[in-house]
């Protein structure tokens, strides 16, 4: 989703359904307002899946798709989705123009109602935000559940505010990688925590400014018990 975090409205039960209906026509004008975004991988993400065997990964709210073509050009077979159709449109003609398109799927959710189907080696949840109601550790959660044994889960989230956010509340209090651990509410007997960090880095913004920003980094890995005769 985006690459900053936004104060979530407040929605009732019975307005779900415009509530879906404005968070995909918010994600349409974000990604429709520019014919071209940057498309870099997430540097934590390379640095995660760099020393892995490649396998099957899901890409949760891709975006522009940078980590999905990163991913396929390591090898990796890749689910990228996104809620905008314009996102997933993009990721799909990028794969293409780039020979990756065998190893790229592309589709369009509301993770708020839908899931990819599959198991998967890696999932990638990097800045996974939105100005929208939505129930992320439900939504994490069952990412969780669809990783095969061994596999991983990667959570990246904001730990601080950056110059270009489009959220510039001063209020705003970003969830440690302990705390979202504990949003998961995973059996330590089938995950364990590989990672829970919060690492500084240089980042550049989209009209190339840059900004010294913290990352709150939770790494997952699946550890089902062995089976017992």
């Amino acid at each position: 989703m985006d690459s900053t975090q936004g104060r979530r409205p407040t929605a009732h039960a019975g307005d779900q359904g415009t509530a879906d209906a404005d968070a995909e026509q918010f994600w349409e004008r974000h990604y429709g307002t520019r014919r071209a975004w940057p498309a870099h991988v997430n540097p934590l993400l390379a640095e995660t899946a760099a020393p892995l065997r490649p396998g099957a990964a899901l890409d949760l709210g891709c975006g522009p798709g940078g980590d999905a073509i990163w991913l396929a050009q390591q090898g990796w077979h890749v689910t990228a989705v996104d809620i905008s159709t314009t996102a997933v449109e993009r990721v799909r003609e990028r794969a293409r123009d780039l020979g990756v398109a065998d190893r790229v799927v592309t589709e369009q959710h509301d993770l708020a109602s839908s899931f990819p189907a599959g198991q998967f080696d890696l999932v990638s949840a990097q800045y996974f935000h939105t100005p929208f109601s939505l129930s992320r550790g439900r939504v994490l959660r069952t990412a969780a559940g669809a990783l095969r044994p061994d596999g991983l889960l990667l959570i990246v989230d904001h730990g601080s505010t950056a110059p270009w956010s489009w959220n510039q509340d001063p209020d705003i209090h970003y969830p440690t990688p302990t705390e979202i651990a504990a949003e998961l509410e995973l059996d330590p007997a089938h995950w364990s925590v590989r990672r829970a960090e919060m690492p500084r880095r240089r980042a550049t913004g989209p009209a190339g400014e840059t900004a010294t920003v913290i990352d709150n980094v939770l790494l997952v890995q699946r550890r089902d018990p062995p089976m017992t005769a």
